[in-house]
């Protein structure tokens, strides 16, 4: 086994290669956490905390209630929330009265909130009140039945929850009053009703969906991720054996990853819940609120993305800042580089390491260790407990050996049972057991992971194999850079050519030449970029992921608009 897993010879003795995992459901840790620690504060959320036992009661008043509308076990419930207690309510009430959760970005717009609505066949929603409008507006082309609204100011302390509407007006230029009759239904007042009785069904830990996770869409159409109560529970698990000094009901975790995206559902709802952390909610990423959140709150773990912590480091006011409360940090999402990892640490005192997985994964597959090994500099880590991953070869299938590029491919129990009614994606994407997971990378001798570059984003120029991770990697080394992203362009001369997409720091004034002569003294030729773009944001997804194929699809329009002004 050790010769096809050289990883497992690298594991400290304090994490085991294999789990156990307990044949309950999501929701029953919260469950137990209420039982064993119910004065145990879950949740801070600017300036107010609620306890463990505070969310299960509402949790289950939510569960009776949707129970009452005719919620039955599998039915698909939406939840459109950003990170509020609320948004925990409802995740576990959905749960609790046995439906499947779908998870939807607040930011959607009324296409992308239809589709999605139609694609799930969600009979309910629960949403914000400023997002009321949005939601009946496609209520009547989906299956959406009821309509559960709540307010960010229901859950604020005095005299926060007075003065947050009048900000809500000023920020939104709407006032959005729902009353509690027909199909539509407040938050505030089913939790206000007694607990009753909910109906409980049989239960399969394996088979039974807890979630429909649509991914990112943004090569085509989102698909709906059918994760199971397994999924979860082990991707959870595995993350607690990998935290292995994180001590039980003592941890504060800093939530300001999305929770509707499955990395912060699973590195900070579910892993909290299960070991009684409290987490400290936090709607929406500002550099300067969460600098000040940290070192009033004093969060010990921070799973975040590169884009966040790269935020934090440019923050003009970063030095006045305590963080050393921050013990452990593990980056998703997209590729750390090194000089941030770097940077970072030495702010904080903690450790930050780059872990990687996929929306099919639960999310995640593969992190560097945190404590008592030394990091491997660009490397994603090695596999997780029970987690098997290989490289395989694009053109024949067949497993690679170390330090050959092929295709990662990831087996164990946090892989999805398939994507939503999409049988044919299913069978493409899963074979034998094994996720293909898009992305190129090797295997090093060790057991050491690392990724070259997604299979769609790699650029051929001029009959090279060119990876924009690697360019990326050295531009970010330039003290001027901020972010910046590589994508191959057209070209009619190479096929494809390198352009970056830079986003330089306050004040910063470089040029593309200079830009250009620092990529020359660290690429070889034929990856320096031939063109540079200095804007001054770039397209992102909630969970801060840079939209590669925005960009490259921007410049196909351009390209196109040009031809057809010619003509």
């Amino acid at each position: 086994m050790l010769n096809n897993k050289p990883w497992l010879q690298k594991y400290p003795d304090e994490i085991p290669s294999t789990l156990t995992y307990m044949n309950q459901p999501v929701q029953a840790y919260l469950k137990k956490a209420a039982e064993e620690s119910p004065d145990k504060m879950a949740i801070h959320f600017m300036g107010k905390e609620f306890t463990y036992q505070y969310i299960y009661d509402g949790s289950m008043k939510l569960a009776c209630y949707l129970q009452e509308l005719g919620i039955e076990k599998g039915d698909r419930v939406a939840i459109m929330l950003p990170n509020i207690p609320q948004a925990v309510i409802s995740y576990y009430g959905i749960l609790m009265a046995g439906g499947i959760v779908v998870q939807t970005n607040p930011l959607y717009m009324e296409r992308e909130l239809e589709y999605q609505m139609k694609d799930s066949g969600a009979k309910a929603i629960i949403t914000m009140d400023i997002l009321f409008p949005r939601v009946t507006k496609v209520k009547p082309q989906t299956n959406l039945q009821h309509v559960i609204v709540t307010a960010i100011k229901d859950f604020l302390p005095f005299p926060k929850n007075l003065v947050y509407p009048f900000i809500q007006k000023k920020q939104y230029g709407i006032v959005v009053n729902v009353k509690h009759e027909g199909n539509h239904h407040l938050l505030t007042e089913i939790l206000k009703k007694p607990i009753r009785t909910i109906k409980e069904y049989p239960f399969d830990f394996e088979e039974d969906l807890a979630l429909l996770q649509y991914t990112g869409g943004t090569t085509g159409f989102p698909k709906g991720v059918m994760l199971t109560h397994r999924n979860l529970v082990a991707n959870a698990a595995m993350c607690k054996a990998w935290l292995y000094k994180c001590k039980r009901g003592q941890e504060v975790v800093l939530g300001v990853l999305p929770l509707f995206h499955v990395y912060g559902m699973t590195t900070v709802l579910i892993l909290s819940v299960m070991d009684a952390y409290k987490m400290i909610l936090m709607p929406k990423f500002d550099a300067e609120t969460t600098l000040k959140t940290i070192q009033k709150q004093r969060p010990t773990l921070f799973p975040g993305a590169p884009t966040i912590y790269i935020g934090l480091l440019n923050h003009p006011d970063l030095k006045k800042y305590d963080l050393s409360s921050i013990d452990s940090c593990i980056s998703g999402s997209a590729a750390l580089p090194v000089e941030i990892q770097e940077k970072f640490e030495k702010i904080t005192g903690g450790k930050l390491v780059e872990g990687y997985g996929l929306t099919e994964s639960s999310p995640v597959t593969h992190a560097n260790f945190l404590w008592d090994h030394p990091r491997v500099k660009g490397s994603i880590g090695v596999p997780w407990p029970d987690t098997d991953a290989a490289i395989l070869s694009m053109e024949t299938g067949e497993r690679l050996p170390p330090g050959e590029v092929g295709e990662i491919a990831v087996n164990g129990p946090q892989v999805m049972k398939g994507y939503w009614n999409r049988p044919e994606d299913t069978a493409e994407t899963l074979k034998d057991g094994w996720l293909l997971t898009g992305d190129l990378g090797y295997m090093d001798e060790d057991g050491y992971f690392y990724v070259v570059d997604r299979k769609k984003d790699m650029i051929i120029a001029g009959g090279f194999n060119i990876y924009p991770r690697e360019i990326e990697e050295v531009l970010y080394e330039h003290p001027d850079i901020q972010e910046v992203v590589a994508a191959g362009i057209p070209d009619p001369y190479r096929g494809e050519t390198v352009k970056a997409y830079v986003v330089l720091k306050e004040g910063a004034k470089v040029n593309e030449a200079e830009l250009n002569e620092f990529a020359r003294k660290h690429l070889a030729a034929y990856k320096v970029p031939r063109v540079y773009e200095i804007r001054d944001e770039l397209p992102k997804t909630a969970v801060g992921k840079i939209l590669r194929r925005v960009l490259v699809d921007e410049e196909k329009r351009k390209i196109k608009d040009e031809e057809e002004k010619r003509a």
